[in-house]
């Protein structure tokens, strides 16, 4: 649309969504020489807007200084504001998050594509410039990079343009409003527009000018539009390079192009193309024999040079521009990256900094880009809009597939409460909204077309279905038939299932995909969404990688999702703590739904990714005693730049150490010996561990990391040895006393109290270890997704039979070489429940303790069956033989791994936005619980392994506290043993039960057993 003035009711004409924009165009860049080409440096014809601007914020439109653009008009008074950034990351408006709802839901009656008129904020913004030396007499253009939600543009005192479209570039031609001396910007942006009906995506409500704005010329004949299109021969070997070039300016004319092709190393593998522009268009084809091939595990990459030269023979301009050649497709129902079937090992991802909100940095991405592929992911989804232009040109640097998602997503439409209720979605099947959202997909779509790393267009996210978005899919279709289409959205709506390419679900469960592959469907499966990773969360993601083996048309998913999205606040104190939604006193909020991260805020990696690590390996190891199977399921890589590390470890302590260097082809196994020589093992337990580290450093990793793990437990029986050091012993004094017994033996003093039915002292070598007594306990501090499943509600008796155990009996035995008191317990629950806690007192001074349990018909679920007491907070430090580094449950150990960790005792506790249950070590053999002098106590598993956390907080008070800074100050270390505790689940959080291998029905019986011995 083109208009020479301003009108405010474009916010709300759902047919108004650009005015003068110029069209969307190839991100390239271009230089005027091959020595700056070749650099790829900054580009000179490009001038930087970023920085500090004048700024004014108006709560509603009708409180706007309405003519700020005017020349005459004075930003004296104004306040500074940063460009790029958000507006309500800056001091003004509401910071608010909610998730599928509206933010006016409750606030504002409207229905699409009505405003809120009382509360929409606008911010108008002032930059000048001079222009840079050299442009005087040449074209300028500025481009807004992304502008949330609607903006309008000025320049001294002159309409510009105005664009809506938050996540993708809008240009616009300056030329013929510049002047002389000082030019005078204006941008007026509004935080609401017809625009938000379409972005109703899971994230904070800002606005602004929150990514680059830049002004730009161009040379005399000028690229600006660029296409590349990579093919490969039947046997995906030999290659062939399509470009089409648009060209534009007073030298396009006449003007002649050749294009040259260089290796990674820069060798020039062939000069092509001299051919002249005819009608401003450029198409060129070349065939290049035998090609590199681009995928994620090897992302080859050439560079062409494309040059301009105008009818003089004078060099113009000079394009970069990465090529990989790769081939995506669907061949037989499943979908192949150069002739292979692939699988998807991917995450969703936001942009996001808990200071800059979705303005981030480069160095935000390059951490990004390096954390996911040190964890063997293999893929990002850009939920749920088009990324800056840079991450599209890391990933097909670094190696990463891209589904590139358009920027819409109309939630709160058509589900209401988690209830799919349609009556008024959008856009529906409704005309009027065609052109809105279809120049959405062609923005993104032309403007990210050359990047190899994006292998499927997705419509949108959330937005139900219809014919509209059907429409958006032929357009990807026709536009890009080297690329395939995703949408979920067809499966609310059946009657346009040609939208998408593959069936796309979220948060199905493992049964229900199976159930889809098993009925002989016509399309392959993916999941862009799955494994909720809300809070303590990822239990259970083995159940759905094993379907990757399981079934061809199974080809993966995206975890949800990569970044907690929490912000900076302070507290009462001046303390800062990443908020949620509902702390800055947003309403309506989603609250703490915005931290489903398997990475913090503040990028410090979460323990769920050692589950994700382990279960994405495209490489497995099996080492058991004869050596190590290795299964490479790379489509590509053989494993000659890794070294194959092994050890052997008895008890947690290294007895042998080796590397190996041993190439296993892609899509191909092996098994390689180790020399272990178990025959001459002492008895004890042993872990045989192989690894995969790279032999030098990458792009995304270093030296020495590892990339592939795997494990192997036995246990070598020794000689019997019955004979008793009698150096260790000591007699048994029994003192019983009217209310308690006390039991020494040696430096080991115990009392137990027949009045609280309990043991309430232990002191070794004079120092007490029980600060509160042991208890039963079977409950848990719930986990977001205890809390989506209602386990307050369902299991909450639990909570109370926590609390207030009865002692109903003792009885108490002594033998010659030991003394045993055992208390029993009724729980509030069910009088058919009881508890047995035994404690035996030996003549090594050791207390061993053995709990009971036996339940009965008709209760809900244990979320755990443990003991729980206190210790002093000076015992600080613990280390475990265990399953680790990292926490881990029940049904989130498979990337853990036995071996010896420590921790201060304070780092146990994940920084989960929500306190929650943390920290839990499964497979414990032992762990050490010492002060920073060593000194404490040792706890040992007896019959069984078992499960502990060592916390500075009881279950009770993290239960009771919504955030960090609610907890208590700390007076204690608590000391939970476990015979078992339910897993954490992740299908996801609002109703999906922890899969039922991983509960505790609760009417079996339990028992483990541990002992508390002196260091």
């Amino acid at each position: 649309m083109k208009a020479t003035q301003a009108d405010i009711n474009w916010l709300g004409n759902v047919s108004v969504f650009e005015v003068n924009r110029l069209n969307a165009y190839s991100d390239h860049r271009y230089y005027s020489t091959m020595e700056e080409a070749q650099a790829a440096g900054t580009m000179k014809m490009r001038y930087d807007l970023n920085g500090t601007w004048k700024f004014n914020y108006a709560i509603r439109p009708d409180c706007r200084p309405e003519l700020f653009y005017q020349s005459d008009y004075s930003s004296e008074g104004w306040d500074d504001i940063e460009v790029p950034g958000h507006i309500q990351l800056q001091g003004y408006g509401q910071i608010q998050y909610v998730n599928t709802q509206y933010p006016w839901d409750g606030l504002n009656e409207l229905r699409p594509p009505a405003l809120p008129q009382d509360k929409n904020a606008v911010g108008s913004y002032i930059r000048t410039f001079h222009l840079p030396s050299g442009w005087q007499n040449n074209p300028v253009f500025i481009s807004f990079q992304g502008v949330e939600s609607a903006f309008y543009v000025w320049l001294n005192g002159q309409f510009v343009g105005y664009g809506e479209d938050s996540f993708t570039p809008s240009d616009f031609d300056l030329t013929p409003f510049l002047q002389d001396g000082e030019n005078k910007l204006a941008v007026e942006v509004y935080q609401r527009s017809t625009g938000s009906w379409l972005e109703d995506q899971d994230f904070w409500r800002f606005s602004g000018i929150f990514r680059d704005v830049y002004l730009y010329t161009v040379p005399a004949a000028h690229i600006r539009d660029l296409r590349v299109v990579t093919d490969l021969d039947p046997s995906y070997t030999n290659g062939t390079l399509n470009l089409d070039l648009k060209l534009e300016g007073k030298a396009a004319a006449g003007a002649r192009v050749e294009a040259e092709l260089r290796d990674a190393e820069g060798n020039t593998l062939r000069t092509f193309g001299g051919v002249e522009v005819t009608n401003g268009l450029v198409s060129l084809r070349e065939e290049f024999g035998k090609v590199n091939l681009w995928s994620a595990e090897i992302p080859y990459l050439y560079r062409l040079y494309i040059r301009v030269y105008d009818a003089a023979g004078q060099l113009v301009e000079v394009v970069p521009q990465s090529v990989g050649f790769r081939k995506f497709e669907m061949i037989d129902k499943v979908m192949h990256i150069n002739g292979k079937r692939i699988v998807f090992k991917g995450v969703n991802r936001h942009e996001f900094n808990p200071r800059r909100g979705r303005a981030i940095t480069k160095e935000d991405m390059l951490w990004d880009v390096r954390t996911i592929k040190q964890n063997n992911m293999n893929a990002v989804r850009t939920s749920h809009y088009p990324n800056q232009s840079l991450w599209y040109e890391l990933c097909d640097e670094y190696g990463l597939y891209v589904i590139d998602e358009m920027n819409l997503e109309t939630h709160g439409s058509w589900q209401k409460l988690g209830a799919v209720e349609p009556s008024w979605v959008i856009p529906g099947d409704k005309p009027e909204w065609h052109d809105i959202v279809m120049d959405r997909a062609v923005s993104m779509v032309e403007r990210d077309k050359n990047h190899p790393s994006i292998l499927i267009w997705s419509c949108g996210n959330e937005s139900h279905g219809g014919e509209v978005i059907y429409k958006v899919s032929q357009y990807f279709k026709s536009a890009d038939p080297t690329r395939l289409v995703h949408y979920e959205g067809v499966f609310h709506d059946r009657r346009f299932d040609e939208t998408s390419d593959m069936e796309s679900r979220m948060y199905a469960k493992p049964a229900d995909i199976e159930e889809f592959l098993n009925a002989n469907p016509t399309k392959p499966y993916i999941s862009c969404e799955y494994m909720h990773a809300m809070g303590n969360s990822i239990g259970g993601m083995h159940k759905y990688t094993e379907l990757e083996d399981k079934y061809p048309m199974y080809q993966g998913g995206f975890i949800w999702d990569y970044i907690d999205q929490s912000i900076y606040k302070k507290d009462r104190y001046g303390k800062e703590y990443l908020a949620y939604g509902g702390d800055f006193g947003d309403r309506p909020s989603d609250y703490s739904f915005c931290g489903n991260g398997i990475v913090h805020a503040d990028r410090k990696v979460t323990a769920k990714m050692q589950e994700v690590k382990f279960l994405y390996q495209n490489i497995k190891l099996f080492p058991d005693l004869d050596g190590v199977k290795i299964v490479n399921g790379n489509l590509f890589a053989d494993t000659s730049s890794l070294d194959l590390v092994y050890s052997l470890e008895r008890e947690g302590h290294e007895v042998l150490r080796g590397t190996l260097e041993v190439n296993v082809p892609a899509q191909s196994e092996k098994t390689v010996s180790l020399p272990l020589e178990t025959e001459t093992l002492a008895g004890g337990e042993y872990a045989v561990n192989a690894a995969f580290v790279l032999k030098e450093a990458t792009l995304w990793a270093d030296k020495g990391d590892e990339v592939a793990f795997g494990q192997f437990i036995f246990t070598q029986d020794s000689a019997a040895n019955t004979a008793e050091d009698l150096n260790l012993t000591s007699d048994i004094q029994v003192v019983e006393g009217d209310v308690n017994i006390g039991v020494r033996v040696g430096q080991t003093h115990v009392l137990f109290s027949k009045a609280f039915g309990t043991l309430v002292s232990l002191k070794l070598s004079g120092r007490e270890t029980i600060a509160q007594p042991p208890a039963p306990l079977f409950w848990r501090a719930t986990t977001d997704n205890d809390k989506g499943t209602a386990m307050g509600f369902e299991l909450g008796a639990w909570y109370a039979a926590s609390l207030l155990p009865r002692c109903v009996e003792w009885k108490a035995e002594q033998k010659p070489d030991q003394y045993r008191i055992e208390f029993t317990y009724k729980l509030n629950i069910s009088a058919d429940v009881q508890v047995k806690v035994a404690y035996t007192v030996r003549a090594d001074g050791s207390v061993h303790v053995h709990n009971a349990y036996k339940g009965t018909a008709g209760l809900p679920d244990l979320p755990i069956h443990a003991l729980s007491f206190k210790t002093s907070p000076e015992y600080g430090n613990v280390e475990w033989l265990a399953m680790g580094p990292e926490e881990n449950y029940a049904d989130r150990a498979f990337g853990a791994r036995l071996g010896i960790h420590g921790s201060k005792v304070a780092d146990t506790v994940a920084p989960y936005l929500v306190p929650q249950e943390s920290g839990n070590r499964t497979g414990v053999r032992w762990a050490k619980l010492t002060d920073d002098a060593g000194r404490g106590f040792k706890i040992e598993a007896s019959a069984a392994p078992v499960e502990l956390n060592v916390s500075p907080y009881t279950a009770f008070e993290l239960e009771n506290a919504q955030h960090v800074y609610e907890l208590p100050p700390v007076h204690y270390t608590v000391v939970t043993v476990a015979g078992k505790q339910m897993g954490v689940g992740g299908d996801d959080s609002w109703g999906a039960p922890v899969h039922p291998e991983y509960r505790i029905a609760s009417d079996s019986e339990l028992e483990f057993e541990f002992v508390i011995r002196a260091l």
